[in-house]
């Protein structure tokens, strides 16, 4: 048990500087916003900024999350829900969502942002999406294929 968790610091910490070019421009965003009156926390793994002016949700850039609420408690509907394709009761807790973004960033460092756009950007067809609504609903199941 002790190595598993040994192993799992090190795949993090390895994550983490794979995706800090990443996280850097979402620090960046993130400090420039606190001039309009967000405010910085930790929250789901990541150094996240509140209260970010005119964010409708939020944004994640490598370890940094940009939302325009309080807290990442905010229940939400699932991407496919909005595009009918699912209950439309169907939710999900923002900040559950924007955790599975953060790993998939750990994973895919510098390509994240090209494949997320090259898969559909902000859309419900988009596996990446898909994948963080999955994670949110289940706990399971960030990976977008597989």
């Amino acid at each position: 048990m002790r190595i598993r968790a040994v192993l799992r610091v090190v795949a993090i910490s390895l994550g983490a500087a794979w995706t800090l070019p990443n996280t850097l421009a979402g620090l960046l965003a993130g400090i420039i916003c606190c001039a309009a009156g967000a405010r910085p926390h930790f929250a789901e793994g990541a150094l996240a900024f509140r209260r970010v002016p005119r964010a409708r949700g939020a944004l994640v850039l490598g370890c940094v999350i940009l939302h325009g609420g309080e807290d990442l408690d905010a229940i939400v509907p699932t991407y496919a829900a909005r595009r009918g394709a699912a209950p439309h009761t169907q939710c999900v807790r923002l900040g559950d969502h924007e955790r599975a973004h953060v790993l998939q960033y750990l994973l895919f460092g510098p390509l994240f942002l090209p494949l997320y756009c090259v898969c559909g950007g902000v859309s419900a067809r988009n596996p990446f999406e898909r994948a963080a609504d999955r994670y949110a609903l289940t706990g399971a199941g960030w990976r977008p294929w597989w």
